[in-house]
């Protein structure tokens, strides 16, 4: 799923296919995005307030988004939404441009504990986007037993093979296999290693696909019984009428928070600097969230909030549920292993 959305001053035309390699003209900002993450009347807010022509490209993971700017993207985007770990690789290979707090005119807006971040440590390539939970809905019709294990997904009940969709997300998926497993995720333990490639072998025939951007679409249409899905898009699966539920699972769930980066070598530097201070508006960055079904990590949000949000069970862990897990950023050989227990798992 690649679409450009092309934002003048007064109107939005959608194309597809464009290139985002065009020559970016004074006065334009170049987004690299998730799909179907922010709402179109915010991007026309900022290019009609900052007089730009606003594009952006959609990408369904993170593995997906670095591969495209390692391939020859990087410098035509402004800047791109990587999750977490993702923030820490593109760092760690010199793929982000710096920034100064005082460039920022609502950088202290940044709730606290998202300002010094391991992967980012003082902010000085990102801001904080949204940030959530990854783990799975089961549709209730279908299954009434217990849904907080992740033998759900890896060891599922007879009458949910052939009937669910894992998400084609490398780092979130071998994070909770290793959750699932009771493993380290970086583990070069060879025992360890066998265990999860074992493991997602015996659940692969389990499976009926891989798939990120239709992963609330197959639970509404009811394609699937299961599904791997991140908790702000499982919110709007429930809205829109699915009889599914989201889990907290007793073995642990992946954690995640989204960043907008400055890109190195970004053609519209300035107008993305204005992008990143723009969402940093308590109302601003709150539109995204009522609309993406997430958390703000911005100060002054909370009262801007959906009251149907504020009480959604997929944003309200219950009390019990263990503590979530980012994913680890593995070293360099390492990640091959893990690599290609992944190449094994997409065969």
């Amino acid at each position: 799923m690649k679409n450009r959305l092309t934002l003048l001053n007064s109107a939005m035309a959608i194309c597809i296919g464009l290139s985002a390699s065009t020559v970016q003209a004074e006065g334009s900002l170049s987004i690299y995005h998730w799909f179907e993450y922010i709402p179109q009347t915010l991007l026309d807010k900022f290019a009609k307030e900052n007089d730009v022509t606003v594009t952006m490209d959609t990408f369904d993971s993170n593995e997906a988004m670095l591969a495209s700017l390692k391939a020859g993207k990087l410098g035509s985007y402004d800047v791109a939404v990587p999750g977490d770990y993702m923030v820490e690789i593109m760092r760690g290979i010199d793929m982000l441009d710096s920034f100064e707090s005082s460039e920022l005119s609502n950088f202290d807006n940044i709730e606290d504990k998202w300002v010094d971040v391991d992967f980012d440590p003082g902010r000085k390539h990102s801001i904080p986007y949204q940030w959530g939970s990854t783990s799975f809905m089961v549709n209730r019709d279908v299954y009434k037993g217990d849904i907080r294990t992740t033998d759900i997904i890896f060891n599922p009940p007879a009458e949910l093979e052939g009937k669910i969709n894992v998400l084609d997300s490398q780092g979130e998926v071998l994070a909770l296999a290793s959750l699932h497993l009771g493993i380290p995720q970086c583990s070069q333990d060879r025992e360890q290693l066998k265990a999860l490639n074992a493991l997602f072998q015996e659940a692969k025939p389990k499976w009926a696909s891989f798939n990120s951007d239709a992963a609330k679409d197959v639970l509404v249409s009811g394609d699937v019984a299961v599904g791997m899905i991140w908790n702000g898009f499982g919110a709007k699966a429930r809205e829109e009428g699915a009889n599914v539920e989201y889990s907290y699972p007793k073995e642990g769930y992946v954690v995640w928070m989204d960043n907008v980066v400055l890109l190195k070598d970004a053609p519209n530097r300035e107008n993305a600097i204005k992008f990143m201070d723009f969402l940093l508006e308590p109302e601003n960055i709150a539109e995204v969230t009522n609309f993406a079904r997430y958390t703000a990590g911005v100060k002054g949000v909370g009262s801007l909030l959906d009251a149907e949000l504020k009480a959604s069970p997929e944003a309200n862990p219950p009390a019990d549920a263990p503590a979530g897990t980012f994913v680890a950023v593995c070293d360099e050989a390492t990640q091959k292993l893990y690599d290609q227990i992944w190449t094994n798992v997409k065969k």
